[in-house]
């Protein structure tokens, strides 16, 4: 059996999250292009629904850099099978009672990226 090659860590509390991923990914290029997915998703940008900021780069300007590139590549081209991280996202916020439904509340999740102010936004039913 070949050993796998080592990924390079996402920031601080991120790479455990990451690492329970990692059975679903077939290489390191995988591997590696999750966790720069997640690290883009989560960090504070303004544009954090396009590859460039997910990447770290300058819209337009940006879009043929190597990091924009691979996460292009990542997202639409590899191998991956995004019906099974789907279920392991969803399996992991079941099994942490901080995030799993119970009858006191439920946490929702807006990742729309708009931002909110008032009652009200486009594209948002109550």
């Amino acid at each position: 059996m070949t050993r796998r090659v080592p990924c390079p860590p996402a920031p601080g509390p991120l790479e455990a999250y990451a690492a329970r991923f990692d059975d679903l990914f077939s290489t390191l290029a995988q591997r590696r292009g999750f966790r720069e997915y997640l690290t883009g998703l989560l960090l504070p940008r303004d544009r954090n629904k396009t590859l460039t900021c997910l990447a770290g780069t300058e819209p337009v300007v940006g879009a043929q850099h190597a990091s924009v590139q691979r996460l292009q590549f990542f997202l639409s081209e590899s191998t991956w099978d995004h019906k099974q991280v789907n279920a392991r996202r969803v399996e992991l916020l079941l099994a942490d009672p901080a995030t799993t439904p119970h009858p006191g509340g439920v946490l929702v999740i807006d990742d729309s990226g708009d931002r909110k102010d008032g009652t009200a936004t486009a594209h948002i039913g109550f």
